[in-house]
């Protein structure tokens, strides 16, 4: 899609900001009718990527205009270009939002949920489980346990969540990182399971100190994820 080429390349750079963009070559380049292009720029500007002005015609805006955490701008930059600063970002985020859910959780989840959460940490612990499974058991886990605040803003930031888990698949994990998550896993939910809130913000605040690690131990991350990966946090 024309709208999604178009933002990776203002998101990595290649399109600047203040940059003018001409409909009439990005028609040419994408080989698309002007109003599949001119949509594709409503879209954009509807994320606060772009503005238009008379004379000056469509063009770039700076990044402090982007919505930063609209669900295609988080996807992608992490999808095609993940750099330090976003996976810092993101994790500090995770660091803010994931202790209090946890504690939340421990407080108001429900049995169903809590079932949830034992069958995805079921397959956490399965090591013969194809790696996409785990990696999309992991975000079950943690989307569920952020469900389970039963607190619809914190709900939202869902995509966030995604996102930071997602970057996981970004690191090389050292010997025994693996076990190490699964048990720091367990430690979440046994705390949510027996409703002691302050152990579940603890356990959380763990599980994430280990994904802080793993992420300082990044140099230069990959520009696509690895499906082979076994990463979870």
């Amino acid at each position: 899609m024309a709208v999604d080429s178009i933002g990776q390349r203002i998101i990595k750079g290649e399109i600047a900001p203040g940059e003018t963009l001409n409909v009439e070559e990005l028609e040419r380049e994408y080989d698309a009718s002007r109003t599949v292009i001119r949509e594709a720029l409503r879209v954009l500007a509807a994320k606060g990527m772009v503005g238009a002005r008379p004379k000056r015609g469509t063009f770039v805006l700076p990044r402090e205009d982007w919505s930063l955490l609209d669900a295609d701008l988080l996807r992608w930059q992490f999808e095609e270009w993940a750099d330090a600063r976003f996976l810092a970002n993101l994790a500090e985020v995770r660091a803010i939002v994931e202790p209090a859910g946890a504690r939340l959780a421990a407080e108001r989840r429900t049995d169903d949920e809590l079932e949830a959460m034992r069958e995805t940490l079921a397959l956490l612990d399965d090591t013969s489980a194809d790696p996409k499974d785990v990696v999309e058991a992991d975000l079950r886990f943690h989307r569920t346990l952020l469900y389970a605040t039963h607190n619809e803003l914190l709900q939202r930031l869902e995509i966030v969540i995604e996102m930071g888990l997602r970057a996981r698949d970004l690191l090389v994990h050292g010997k025994g990182t693996w076990r190490e998550s699964v048990s720091a896993h367990r430690a979440v939910l046994d705390a949510v399971a027996a409703t002691d809130a302050d152990s579940a913000e603890k356990a959380m605040r763990r599980l994430l100190e280990q994904a802080a690690g793993d992420a300082r131990s990044l140099e230069s991350p990959p520009r696509r994820r690895s499906s082979r990966s076994r990463s979870a946090t």
